[in-house]
């Protein structure tokens, strides 16, 4: 596996994968816009429950075009934690199927730590987020796993996938 750079420089070097598609991406954020609608990434070490749900739940982001400013709906927002994100976030995450609709979060702890694997919530219908995904398989080598897998009607506890993650 390739040594992953910190979270900031990975998601600009996406934003370069993107340009490549030939989808506009936005020079002052982590933003990149594909059939009209913005797909927002949010680097973060990690954050307090309160800030992402304020966050997540203001869907409006003003960007800089040139020398203007405007404001724009973003359709999903991604979270790309550095570090392992609080439980509590996840979980929110988990329990509330309008957020997890829109919101994607990415936990890349375990990539700094010497592992090939990441793990995600992603319930969306963001083609970026699936291209984000596999630009980390193809430059990087991750594998990405979902937090929690479907089983039939009922999910696998994701506590217990934590837990076995911290401890191993």
């Amino acid at each position: 596996m390739k040594k992953i750079p910190r979270v900031w420089s990975l998601l600009g070097r996406f934003k370069e994968d993107c340009k490549s598609r030939g989808w506009k991406t936005s020079t002052s954020e982590d933003l990149v816009k594909i059939d009209g609608e913005y797909h927002n990434f949010i680097g973060a070490r990690t954050t307090h429950l309160s800030t992402f749900k304020k966050i997540t739940s203001n869907r409006k982001h003003t960007i800089a075009e040139g020398e203007s400013y405007h404001i724009v709906d973003v359709a999903y927002t991604a979270w790309v934690f550095q570090v392992k994100p609080p439980a509590q976030l996840i979980e929110a995450v988990r329990k509330d199927p309008r957020l997890s609709k829109n919101t994607a979060v990415y936990d890349l702890s375990q990539l700094y730590e010497g592992s090939p694997h990441c793990l995600i919530i992603n319930k969306t219908a963001s083609p970026v987020f699936k291209a984000f995904e596999e630009f980390l398989n193809r430059t990087y080598g991750v594998k990405v796993q979902p937090l929690y897998e479907p089983l039939g009607d009922r999910h696998k506890d994701f506590k217990s996938k934590l837990a076995k993650e911290s401890i191993g």
